[in-house]
């Protein structure tokens, strides 16, 4: 897995040293407000998540980003979770650092992530799913070309309630245009 760049970001492979800024990544309430996970109790389980990840990684199941800046500042993660082979599809997922809200690291990491899954893993279909409050999220995939296809009712355990999620998707065909 290679380094993606562009005019504004910077996606490397994350790696063990980034266990401190995916640590506080995750202790950020703002950044946690529409996420599954929840704050990590101690360094340790953040750790132990990835060491899941990592495994994941070299089983070629997930790939992990770590988003920077120009400045090479960490702004935060972006992955995806490939499917089974033969649907050549995968599900994008990102968490950024809410002082880097609103510079259009969201869209641009995002578009960076497509690139990759449609031109280098040759994907038919990449798909991204988020809570329906979070507005900012909508927006984004929207931008970037994904099709809202539906909603999942009451599916994600977000601090103890069940939220609804949008099911977003891009296919191959659709990417670019």
């Amino acid at each position: 897995m290679s380094t993606l760049s562009s005019a504004l970001l910077i996606l490397r492979p994350l790696t063990v040293d980034d266990v401190n800024n995916v640590h506080q990544l995750h202790l950020l309430p703002q950044t946690d407000k529409y996420n599954t996970l929840g704050i990590p109790e101690s360094i340790h389980q953040t750790e132990m998540l990835m060491q899941e990840w990592f495994q994941l990684i070299k089983q070629k199941e997930k790939y992990i980003f770590c988003i920077e800046d120009k400045e090479q500042n960490f702004a935060g993660l972006i992955g995806m979770n490939i499917g089974k082979a033969r649907y050549q599809k995968a599900e994008i997922w990102y968490k950024i650092n809410y002082n880097q809200w609103g510079k259009g690291f969201a869209t641009e990491a995002v578009k960076m992530i497509l690139s990759f899954g449609f031109n280098d893993l040759k994907l038919h279909r990449i798909e991204a799913g988020c809570v329906t409050e979070n507005t900012a999220s909508v927006k984004v995939l929207e931008k970037c070309g994904f099709i809202k296809e539906g909603i999942r009712r009451k599916n994600l355990p977000i601090r103890g309630e069940w939220k609804d999620n949008y099911e977003f998707a891009i296919l191959e065909e659709e990417y670019g245009v």
